[in-house]
């Protein structure tokens, strides 16, 4: 009698649309955002494995916790080199004016020269603006299968219909919604691609529209407030990126109230976050425990009768980061 054949191989991604899951309000919360070109191979922790310079991935780490930033590598679905040089971006996902820069270096130890820090503030890293969009695909399966198996095909279309656009990234969390997608300047983070969705996603977005079948949230917000921002969309069939204006935010206890300006009006959604003991799980390929699975609730949704005076839209504020 032959041995049972092994049972298959634990895929976080899978487990995640078993229990049916919503991806809304999931995506990182950060702001500042670096990508530097590294044909690869990344490794699981990419700046810290990969063939980088010595001590250049363990600078770009610490720098990435002082800033609260995101620092990725990239790459085209090539591999092959995007040109002479090293590419390298920096965008700032500001609610208000989220913008890019972009040049090329002639060493990527010249990376840590680039002023982050009035980046942030409203002034230069030292690179030139750069007006177009960034299809950015997670696809380090190193770090987690799913990421490489769901990712990989999505970077391939996308690069194929928008090759200007598209690269691949070593990692920007939430490995069990893969295939994964930050847009930036925005910050938009989108959930659950396959080739097709993938390429609707983004005309979409170069159309100027939301597809919130697959977003899990505006990475300039926190989870609670991603999280009210799409059900206020679904709520109002409103999809037009920039129609929905965050105006003010509060968080009491586990409760997030947030207040959107819309067509004219404004709307206080009040939303629950919870994180069930109840619900733990595995939430990515090689996690060694379980974890709750955090959980939206919308509890209210107020249209106020007229706006309240002396809102403005959301200024640029950093908070800590969020892991997902």
């Amino acid at each position: 009698m032959s041995p049972a054949p092994p049972p298959p191989a634990f895929r976080c991604a899978a487990a995640s649309v078993l229990r049916d899951e919503p991806v809304a309000g999931t995506a990182t919360h950060v702001r500042t955002w670096l990508l530097v070109e590294h044909t690869g191979p990344w490794g699981s922790d990419a700046l810290l494995d990969a063939r980088l310079p010595d001590g250049v991935g363990a600078a770009l780490k610490d720098r990435a916790r002082a800033l609260r930033a995101k620092i990725l590598l990239v790459r085209r679905f090539s591999s092959k080199p995007d040109g002479a040089g090293v590419r390298v971006f920096a965008a700032q996902a500001d609610p208000v004016h989220p913008r890019i820069e972009s040049g090329r270096l002639g060493d990527v130890r010249d990376v840590l020269d680039l002023d982050l820090d009035g980046f942030r503030a409203g002034g230069s890293t030292g690179l030139a603006a750069y007006d177009g969009a960034l299809f950015c695909v997670c696809t380090n399966g190193r770090h987690d299968a799913c990421c490489a198996e769901r990712g990989r095909p999505v970077a391939q279309a996308l690069g194929r219909a928008h090759p200007e656009e598209t690269w691949e990234v070593s990692h920007i969390g939430g490995d069990r919604f893969a295939g994964n997608m930050v847009v930036l300047p925005q910050g938009l983070y989108y959930g659950r691609l396959d080739p097709a969705a993938a390429l609707a996603v983004a005309g979409a977005h170069l159309a100027g529209e939301l597809d919130l079948d697959h977003l899990r949230g505006r990475s300039s917000q926190p989870m609670g407030v991603q999280a009210a921002e799409i059900l206020l969309r679904r709520e109002l069939a409103v999809t037009r990126e920039p129609d929905v204006v965050l105006v003010g935010r509060s968080v009491a206890g586990d409760v997030t109230t947030a207040a959107f300006a819309v067509a004219g009006a404004t709307y206080d959604v009040q939303v629950r976050t919870t994180h069930d003991p109840g619900t733990a799980t595995r939430l990515t390929c090689k996690a060694q425990r379980d974890n709750p699975v955090p959980a939206h609730e919308l509890l209210s949704v107020t249209r106020r009768s007229r706006p309240r005076p002396g809102h403005r839209p959301a200024r640029s504020v950093d908070a800590c980061q969020s892991k997902t």
